[in-house]
């Protein structure tokens, strides 16, 4: 797949059977299709995460160095989620299963309940007559299943307490009355539901952010800056259900913060800098004045230090380097051609790619060469070369969190 202004197109399918996916044999392809399209067309490469994928990747850059690998942040974040939600107990992860394992046994009471109810036609007919909406069963090769599921369960709520209380629940007696009274126990503790809203709650904004860049929609520009944010919510809803001033410890939010900022390292690249760095609503007063700790991407010393890399490494040329570092300065600093009182007024309204058409014809190695239909610059996407390597089931994860579609749809799960 590619995708540019136009959105995205589809260009060839590959036949893979039989073949070992080995990260030489995943560039080739790659390169086929560079080639193909033009590699100075080519802005970067999306793959997921896995070390095959990263390994093309490597290679890929090694060959067109102007050319960025670029792990998928959907795939990022979902990692990031099972980590949380779906701690492991080992030797170097220890602290992490400690503080998260709650996580993991709720989610595992949630599929004991929906098991007991689908699994079984007359209690499933008893579950139907208090609610339409069916109990998702999501496949674990699903981005955020835990929280997809958990989502699904507080909307039944009030259908599976009226279940338990009712009379023919009661008077039910074919089945397990060990398995009926651990169901019945759950749903009528509200103990159980505050855990249940306690996970959506703190995984909400990072739900929200898979969700934002699960599209088709341009998101290299706002993942840099969506992802501060993020972490500042999931620390803002932990902090309130601890009932902690922000400035004090909590053990739980330092574990998910050192989760999120460990994938976070492993997938930023200078590219995300630099497209943060030219985005000219990151420099308006509106998105400044939010938040008093905000600054404007020049004035902060990771992003600069990540976009001048970027620079060098796009503009290798001399001459064009120092006119790419003449244009970024005019532009951050709103002087010469950004000074213009238009410009200025739209920079936190007008969308990045419309400012630039609009304002940016005076700095053409800044101006964004999307809209320019004579380069179409591509991004390529590898999401969907499969391998079980290093991320296991998430490697066939489809990318995909429309649930209207699955408010009628039950899918089978014969694993649990």
């Amino acid at each position: 797949m590619a995708t540019s202004a136009k959105g995205p197109m589809f260009i060839k399918a590959v036949n893979c059977m039989g073949e070992t996916k080995s990260k030489e044999f995943i560039a080739n392809l790659m390169q086929e299709v560079i080639n193909e399209i033009g590699d100075q067309n080519v802005v970067q490469i999306i793959t997921d995460n896995a070390a095959n994928c990263k390994g093309a990747g490597e290679i890929i850059e090694g060959l067109y160095p102007h050319i960025y690998w670029t792990p998928c942040v959907v795939h990022t974040l979902n990692l990031a989620l099972k980590n949380i939600c779906a701690a492991r107990n080992t030797e170097n992860n220890s602290e992490v299963y400690a503080s998260c394992h709650w996580i993991t046994e709720v989610h595992g009471e949630v599929v004991q309940i929906k098991n007991f109810i689908m699994n079984h036609t007359m209690r499933l007919s008893m579950y139907n007559k208090f609610t339409q909406l069916k109990l998702l069963s999501v496949a674990d090769t699903r981005f955020a299943s835990i929280i997809v599921m958990l989502k699904r369960f507080k909307l039944v709520k009030r259908a599976l307490e009226s279940m338990v209380m009712s009379d023919e629940w009661a008077s039910y007696r074919e089945d397990d009355q060990d398995k009926a009274r651990f169901v019945r126990d759950k749903v009528l503790n509200e103990y159980w539901w505050d855990q249940v809203n306690y996970i959506l709650n703190f995984t909400a904004p990072i739900y929200d952010m898979i969700r934002a860049c699960d599209t088709d929609r341009p998101c290299l520009h706002l993942v840099y800056e969506m992802w501060d944010s993020m972490v500042e919510k999931v620390k803002i809803a932990i902090y309130k259900q601890e009932q902690k001033p922000l400035d004090s410890f909590s053990l739980f939010y330092d574990v998910v913060y050192e989760i999120l900022m460990a994938r976070w390292a492993k997938s930023s690249t200078p590219l995300h800098c630099l497209a943060h760095s030219l985005n000219p609503r990151y420099y308006s007063g509106e998105w400044l004045n939010e938040d008093r700790a905000r600054v404007a991407p020049h004035q902060d010393a990771e992003i600069s230090q990540e976009r001048i890399k970027c620079f060098k490494r796009l503009y290798p040329n001399v001459d064009d380097h120092d006119k790419i570092l003449t244009e970024f300065a005019n532009f951050s600093l709103k002087r010469g051609p950004f000074s213009d009182i238009d410009s200025l007024s739209r920079m936190g309204t007008m969308e990045a790619k419309t400012w630039w058409a609009n304002f940016g014809a005076q700095s053409p190695l800044s101006t964004d060469e999307y809209l320019d239909e004579k380069t179409k610059m591509w991004d390529v996407g590898g999401d969907e070369f499969s391998t079980m390597e290093d991320t296991g089931f998430l490697e066939l994860a489809e990318l995909s969190l429309d649930e209207p579609e699955l408010e009628t749809v039950f899918f089978s799960e014969n694993t649990n």
